[in-house]
């Protein structure tokens, strides 16, 4: 039974958690940097430990801290949403440390973490996809040749990909290469990963997701399923 919980996160998030954690009379640590020192997550939780050296130091992404303070206060660990919820090597180490993780654990996020590798593990369990390349694409030569075979127009996208980024629309063969060393230069900037695959581009798609909930003992629900089609540089503005 979980007796504390730290969130390794701010703002809205942070809040919606603690004031669930609230009703079901659980206690809270949040974290802070020292311009988020006001904050509304700060001043609702019972506990709140500063993680930042200096007013410059903004960044929440301190695994090795977070992981400190979850010792000091005997806290399960949540990562809300972003950079942490995403990231398998965290969620392992705090199992690792001892640790209740709130979240998916570490192989299932390493396996939808790469879109790629996402996309053939759907196809082996017989989920119908988009056309397009088996796996990460090596280079513009092979990519080239793939967006022949599924036919124009094609979307590059970064396997480590997310909000819009990594991604170029090609309508043109010739402007294949370029298009795909943008790509990959924006995902290596963005990720630090520069794997590639391809699907064919679906123009004016509707952008339907179904959210899954889980537990450790194999009850599995959707959470209904939501809208997310009105979208600006492939990210998502309003969810119905």
């Amino acid at each position: 039974m979980i007796k504390k919980v730290l969130v390794a996160n701010r703002g809205e998030i942070a809040m919606r958690i603690f004031r669930t954690c609230r009703v079901m009379n659980i206690p809270t640590v949040a974290i802070y940097t020292h311009v988020d020192r006001g904050a509304l997550h700060v001043r609702y939780a019972e506990e709140a430990y500063c993680i930042s050296e200096d007013e410059a130091d903004t960044s929440y992404l301190k695994p090795d801290l977070i992981l400190e303070i979850a010792k000091k206060t005997g806290a399960a660990i949540h990562p809300g949403y972003g950079f942490l919820s995403e990231n398998a090597a965290f969620a392992q180490e705090c199992v690792d440390e001892g640790f209740a993780y709130v979240g998916p654990a570490a192989h299932v996020i390493a396996a939808m973490g790469n879109k790629a590798a996402a996309r053939e593990m759907m196809k082996r369990a017989g989920v119908p996809v988009v056309p397009g390349s088996d796996g990460s694409v090596a280079n513009a030569y092979e990519g080239a040749r793939i967006a022949k075979e599924i036919g124009y127009p094609v979307l590059i996208k970064a396997a480590a990909g997310g909000g819009g980024r990594g991604m170029r629309r090609v309508y043109d063969p010739d402007r294949f290469e370029e298009l795909f060393e943008e790509a990959r230069a924006e995902s290596r900037a963005c990720f630090n990963d520069d794997e590639m695959y391809l699907e064919k581009l679906i123009v004016n798609p509707h952008h339907i997701e179904f959210q899954i909930l889980a537990d450790s003992q194999g009850t599995i629900v959707h959470l209904g399923d939501r809208d997310c089609s009105i979208q600006r540089r492939g990210q998502k503005m309003i969810e119905e």
